[in-house]
């Protein structure tokens, strides 16, 4: 009996333990479900008295971040395909890349979402792209919930979740986060990288930018980029933005060395224009006169010997809309080569770039201690450089393309400070290998492949080891997140959050065959959209070619195609007429994916989407501007547009006693584009310079002199359609003092992607070749008065202006 009471005893013990601990359990999710940033603040434990004699203090609490969470550093390549880099089969050597792979894991069926933003909001994010509102790029936003340019609070970024749990962050490179009317000075900055979890911002705002004189911010402040003494010419951003990642590695770890750091560095290269040192370009010199069909084929058996594609993957065919190397004039190769070479240039410098940042590590002592993925792309490369490539890109977005003498002559500088250069649609589809189609073409392989490879000693099975998992941009958070032991939080700053819909990669850290855990992913882009799912994929290339810009599509008549990918690593076999209820299955799929986080409406639209009325503007329906001192640094985007119409500019300036006069009135544009009114040799000057080709000057017969003067510049529009002519007439102080003709002129609002609007100076890249930038006037611009006459266009004219508009605004993708 009193052995049945004892076992009687223990099963009820045994009960109340399960009870408790599942009880603890419960509480323990209860507490994981209701994760709230910020944390409370801890209850004050001290002692309140009358003075503090008979008081005692509780301590500050600060945040420290879980034990064990290890530094941060993602790294973000711009418009690079599979094929590119050396690691990965390419023909540019990439020893950093090559390096890193030794020490980590290379993920090989990694997914981006074809296109900048929109794959930038999804890694920062965890979500994806559509579900925090960036479907395409910010300057193409509409008021639907997937494609608003907005990511809302509900979405926080990663940097904001590591910041509120003890890590100290830094953002450097580039943003192109912002909603387009949301980048100037005036505000809300709320969606700066400031507010949006980071501590210290380096880097420029849109989507591309000139690589040896670019507009550049530090936090919410312009600053200029500093070229070190002995450095002039071959000093770049890709340069400067290397030097401050190292530099806040430094300090941060001098002053706070048991303190995790989460940097996330987007250099913005390679993405064009291709800039580079002219002695990192001369490496390469002859080195792709074998042409694209044949970079293709040689960089395909790369591949294999490398291990980097399966041994069975086939090479897919140039499709037909890309022509042949073979079918090229030889004055058309010449130029295709030196552009490549200039791209291949940049590349390389790039990876070294990368390379130093990673020495800093290794200095620092903390590289056993950094979690590192380097992504190569948000989207494979660009094939938006037209079929010939470009000294000057937006000569193409302008509906002007070069012809090869222009391009002959120019040979030289591609690369340079005075180009703005883009490579042809061949090369950028032979750096996609072996893939089909490239950027923008979210359907297929070529657009949204791109090798991601990570780092972290000590926590890998098998350094130098590769993942066939399949995976998505917005698994990276989740995976820092796993990294960190920081659980993802359901509010953040009092907002209720989305769920994050990645999922950890942990799983395959270190078991290289761990079942797949990524089951279904849809793509879309402009229309071409793809679901994936277990092993399958349908795909749809929809309409319109990425370097054409132009042309709305019928859905009804689109042809889908699929593939099974667990077996055909390259999209090469089309089975959809061998399998019709699988790409039933997944077409189904798709929309219900598509319904689930905003993708629908789908919407191919590219002319329309120009349409103002669709965002904010902050310069819709305004004829009259007022700029006073010290306005500068105006995205082109919310200054005054003087296209298509006739303008003044009335300019009421104070020249110095002493000290000269000469320096930039107002400036709008930069070396691609643009006009700039300013005073040299005591005289004032207008110029007009037309994408590079086209160079108007008016000169002024009078100087200014001492005290207040009126510089004055009345542009009369010759009228009859769009980019036209007219007369320039140059007034001082109420004189006639100059005249002449600008035979052309910008065809939309934008002359450029990332330049600026400036009073007192021109602060980017010089619009005019007699000065060099800044050119800051010695004395002070009191006031800048621009009055546009309204645009008096017919439907026709107003559409090709629409065109114009959304081909700059592509360009600063």
């Amino acid at each position: 009996m009193k052995k049945l009471s004892s076992i009687i005893y223990l099963a009820f013990a045994l009960t109340v333990v399960i009870f408790v601990s599942c009880k603890s359990d419960q509480t323990s999710n209860s507490q994981k479900g209701e994760y709230k940033l910020p944390q409370e603040q801890p209850e004050f434990k001290g002692v309140i008295g009358t003075t503090y004699k008979d008081s005692t203090p509780d301590k500050i609490a600060v945040i420290n971040p879980p034990k064990g969470a290890p530094n941060v550093l993602v790294i973000l390549i711009d418009d690079s395909g599979y094929g590119q880099w050396g690691t990965f089969g390419g023909q540019t050597p990439t020893p950093n890349l090559d390096r890193l792979a030794r020490s980590g894991i290379s993920y090989l069926r990694f997914h981006t979402t074809a296109l900048c933003s929109p794959t930038r909001a999804a890694l920062l994010t965890g979500r994806n792209h559509h579900s925090v509102g960036m479907g395409v790029i910010t300057e193409l936003a509409d008021a639907y919930p997937g494609y608003s340019g907005q990511i809302p609070k509900s979405a926080a970024m990663v940097s904001e979740v590591l910041r509120q749990n003890g890590y100290t962050t830094e953002y450097v490179g580039k943003n192109h986060q912002i909603a387009d009317w949301e980048t100037s000075l005036a505000g809300p900055l709320d969606r700066w990288p400031g507010l949006q979890g980071f501590d210290h911002f380096y880097g420029f705002i849109g989507g591309e930018t000139n690589q040896w004189q670019p507009p550049l911010f530090r936090d919410t402040t312009p600053v200029e980029m500093e070229i070190p003494k002995g450095r002039e010419g071959k000093y770049t951003l890709n340069d400067s933005l290397a030097d401050e990642v190292i530099n806040y590695i430094h300090n941060q770890k001098s002053v706070t060395p048991d303190r995790p750091f989460f940097i996330y560095y987007a250099p913005g290269a390679t993405h064009a224009p291709h800039h580079a040192p002219k002695e990192w370009i001369d490496k390469f010199n002859g080195q792709f006169d074998q042409g694209w069909d044949k970079y293709r084929e040689e960089t395909y058996q790369r591949q294999l010997k490398l291990g980097v594609i399966p041994p069975d993957t086939k090479l897919t065919p140039r499709p037909a809309e890309i022509p042949a190397w073979d079918s090229l004039s030889p004055e058309r190769k010449r130029v295709a080569s030196r552009l490549m070479e200039a791209f291949a240039a940049y590349t390389a410098q790039t990876d070294y770039e990368v390379g130093r940042v990673l020495d800093a590590l290794d200095e620092t002592g903390i590289t056993k201690d950094t979690l590192v993925l380097w992504e190569i792309g948000d989207n494979g490369a660009s094939i938006e450089g037209t079929l010939n490539g470009a000294y000057n890109e937006f000569t193409a977005l302008a509906g002007v393309p070069e012809d090869p003498a222009y391009l002959i002559k120019h040979i030289d500088e591609i690369g340079g400070p005075n180009s703005y250069n883009h490579i042809p649609v061949g090369w950028a589809w032979a750096c996609n290998t072996p893939f089909q189609w490239g950027k923008q073409v979210a359907s297929h392989f070529g657009g949204t492949r791109n090798p991601l490879v990570i780092s972290w000693p000590g926590h890998i099975s098998d350094p130098g080891g590769k993942r066939m998992q399949f995976h998505h941009v917005i698994d990276i958070v989740p995976t820092i997140l796993e990294a960190a032991g920081i659980q993802q939080p359901t509010e953040v700053n009092g907002v209720k959050q989305k769920p994050i819909e990645g999922i950890s990669m942990m799983y395959s850290f270190k078991d290289p065959s761990a079942a797949e855990q990524r089951h279904i992913q849809y793509f879309e882009m402009f229309g071409n959209r793809a679901l994936y799912k277990d092993g399958w994929i349908a795909v749809c290339r929809h309409g319109r070619l990425p370097w054409l810009s132009a042309g709305s599509y019928d859905f009804d008549k689109d042809t889908w195609e699929l593939y099974d990918v667990s077996k055909d690593f390259s999209e090469s076999n089309n089975l959809a007429a061998q399998n019709p209820d699988k790409l039933k299955e997944l077409q189904a799929d798709f929309l219900t994916e598509a319904k689930k986080y905003n993708v629908l409406p789908l919407d191919d639209r590219f002319i329309e989407r120009s349409d103002p009325h669709l965002r904010p503007s902050l310069i819709e329906g305004r004829t009259h501007f007022v700029y006073f001192s010290g306005a500068a640094h105006i995205p082109e985007s919310s200054a005054a547009n003087t296209a298509n119409t006739s303008f003044t500019i009335t300019a009421t300036i104070d020249v110095p006693k002493t000290g000269g006069s000469d320096g930039v009135i107002v400036a709008k544009g930069g070396v691609a584009g643009g006009y700039t009114l300013f005073i040299k040799q005591g005289k004032p000057r207008f110029e007009y310079n037309w994408y590079t080709q086209e160079r108007y000057k008016i000169i002024s017969s009078a100087s200014v002199t001492p005290g207040k003067n009126v510089v004055k510049v009345d542009f009369k529009y010759d009228g009859g359609g769009i980019a036209k002519g007219g007369l320039i007439t140059l007034y001082l102080n109420d004189k006639k003092v100059g005249e002449g003709r600008v035979e052309k002129t910008e065809p939309a609002a934008r002359f450029s992607a990332d330049e600026t609007f400036d009073t007192g100076m021109d602060s980017a890249s010089p619009v005019s070749a007699d000065y060099q930038s800044p050119f800051r006037f010695p004395g002070v611009v009191n006031r800048v008065e621009i009055d546009v006459a309204p645009a008096n266009l017919s439907k026709a004219d107003a559409k090709r202006v629409e065109l114009a508009m959304i081909q700059a605004m592509i360009a600063r993708e």
